[in-house]
């Protein structure tokens, strides 16, 4: 998935930018600052449309278009072919979306405003986390905005098998300190990700991405309670991009700080805060 920000500067030149659009690839964009957009089949016929933060476009894709923008600011996600195909139905046909020029989606705009928070805070959590968005964003706008055409039924029954789960186990556990994407622990069980995903979260009742966080920081909890290593090194270890985040993630599921744990490691009886979700 691919985020990108679009600015439109605020002048009078601007109301003069007139130019066509075409989105060959599908995206869904998302306003970070208010303004409005003109768009039409036609130059002398354009649509004018006003959003406020938050306000949310779905285009069409392949359809060329007169436009311009005025003041607004765009975060703009690209969903990848694979992602939509393997929500839809996995043959590899091209998901036809209709266009929604006001896409009002509680829950579309919250995963949008995850990736958001995610770019504003740098990217902390690595490809896993945007991979895991991408699934559930291709999910949502293929069950609530696909131009259907008729389909075979898939089907899904039980979830991994405790081989392929073992699998997973030792892959997380080889990559602790490296980057892991959701493409490769599909991969590891021949499995596209769209159905691993589902498969998985069958399975054990978290998404890749929280199973991958819980399981770090079960590691980093027992280097704290074993060593003196400095919670940079702890971080690294667990494969934490920067030492605030693995400290913001540590204390909000496991309720204090690492070195707060480490001081009061007699008590690590105390049950965990851990609080499943997409935002980190």
């Amino acid at each position: 998935m691919s985020v990108v920000v679009c600015e439109a500067e605020a002048d009078a030149d601007a109301v003069r930018d007139v130019r066509k659009y075409v989105h060959h690839g599908q995206v869904l964009a998302m306003a970070l600052r208010p303004g409005h957009i003109d768009v039409g089949l036609r130059r002398s016929e354009m649509t004018r449309f006003t959003y406020g933060v938050g306000g949310m476009i779905l285009p069409r894709r392949h359809v060329e278009e007169w436009g311009q923008t005025r003041d607004i600011h765009l975060l703009v996600l690209g969903i990848s072919d694979a992602a939509l195909t393997e929500a839809y139905d996995g043959t590899g046909r091209e998901v036809e979306l209709r266009r929604e020029q006001v896409l009002v989606d509680t829950r579309v705009g919250g995963m949008v405003s995850a990736v958001n928070a995610e770019r504003i805070a740098g990217f902390p959590s690595g490809r896993l986390f945007l991979d895991s968005i991408e699934q559930a964003l291709a999910a949502a706008l293929v069950n609530g905005y696909a131009v259907r055409r008729h389909r075979s039924v898939r089907t899904h029954r039980g979830g991994l098998g405790p081989a392929r789960l073992r699998k997973i186990e030792e892959l997380v556990h080889a990559k602790m300190q490296d980057e892991l994407t959701l493409w490769e622990m599909a991969q590891s069980v021949q499995l596209s990700t769209a159905h691993f995903s589902r498969m998985f979260h069958k399975s054990t009742g978290e998404t890749p991405h929280q199973f991958v966080l819980r399981r770090r920081l079960e590691r980093a909890k027992e280097i704290l309670g074993a060593a003196e290593a400095r919670v940079l090194d702890v971080a690294v270890a667990c494969g934490f991009k920067t030492q605030q985040h693995f400290a913001r993630v540590f204390r909000r599921m496991c309720g204090a700080s690492p070195t707060e744990y480490r001081q009061g490691f007699a008590h690590r009886d105390q049950p965990d805060r851990w609080q499943p979700g997409f935002a980190d």
